[in-house]
């Protein structure tokens, strides 16, 4: 089983979305997935047509079971008209009880310790983060396997890139005595981009110039990213021919071989 996050210290950069389109993508490449959503706000959750509920607290505060707290989500929400799904997609929902998480629990190991009873029946977790740093997101970090980026090409959100590598390098001691190895970088992913403007072209060129490889392909600024979020899907079941779809599609692809 592989835990994968998605973070970025700053809000309205597409963690959301991206959690939600590679944790829809994966159940439909044949593996089972579970999304995570950590964020206050439980965006992920009504992303995918569920509702809101203290499903994280419950997990790591009450104790619940997995069994109480997972949605299904049905595939006709997400998967790619034509074609069928060959895995399975569940999330553990979020509400606005999930910011006390940390007050309520001092067990670093919580998430770790939650998540390892789905080793057998699990093959993916996705993990979406609030902007905000909290200890509930150090819990998670131990837990991770690899964090995914979102940011876009501009100062505050690099800003906010910043930052969380800060946070992720503080939490590796930790790590190390437990015996949890490095937490990798899986991908560094430039959102909303417009490739038409020279501030854009200029920041993904440094970041370029500083991860290599990390960064991925950007996904260009697109009406439809919009239109998905309001009909509650994601775009390759709303709109599977359109670009957007192809260069979400081709994310998923990127994150299906590293987890291979």
């Amino acid at each position: 089983m592989k835990i994968i996050t998605l973070l970025n210290e700053k809000g309205g950069v597409g963690k959301t979305t991206l959690a939600t389109h590679i944790a829809a993508g994966l159940a439909i490449k044949g593996y089972r997935v579970i999304l995570a959503d950590a964020d206050p706000q439980g965006h992920a959750t009504v992303a995918l047509g569920a509702n809101r509920a203290p499903g994280l607290y419950d997990l790591l505060v009450r104790d619940a079971s997995f069994r109480d707290v997972l949605v299904t989500i049905p595939t006709n929400r997400y998967q790619i008209p034509g074609h069928d799904v060959t895995g399975a997609l569940y999330v553990v929902p979020s509400n606005e009880e999930t910011r006390a998480i940390p007050l309520m629990t001092s067990d670093t190991l919580v998430v770790l310790n939650r998540f390892k009873e789905l080793e057998n029946t699990v093959d993916v977790v996705i993990f979406d983060t609030s902007p905000t740093p909290s200890l509930l997101h150090g819990s998670i970090y131990l837990a991770s396997h690899a964090i995914v980026y979102p940011t876009e090409c501009e100062y505050l959100s690099l800003d906010g890139l910043a930052q969380s590598f800060k946070h992720r390098d503080m939490v590796q001691p930790l790590r190390d005595q437990q015996g949890l190895g490095k937490l990798d970088i899986m991908g560094i992913i430039p959102t909303k981009y417009r490739a038409s403007t020279l501030l854009h072209a200029s920041n993904l060129e440094r970041l370029q110039k500083a991860f290599g490889e990390k960064v991925w392909t950007p996904l260009a600024l697109a009406t439809i990213w919009g239109e998905a979020s309001s009909q509650r899907r994601p775009v390759f079941n709303l709109a599977p021919e359109s670009k957007a779809a192809a260069e979400v599609w081709h994310i998923v692809e990127r994150v299906q071989e590293n987890i291979a």
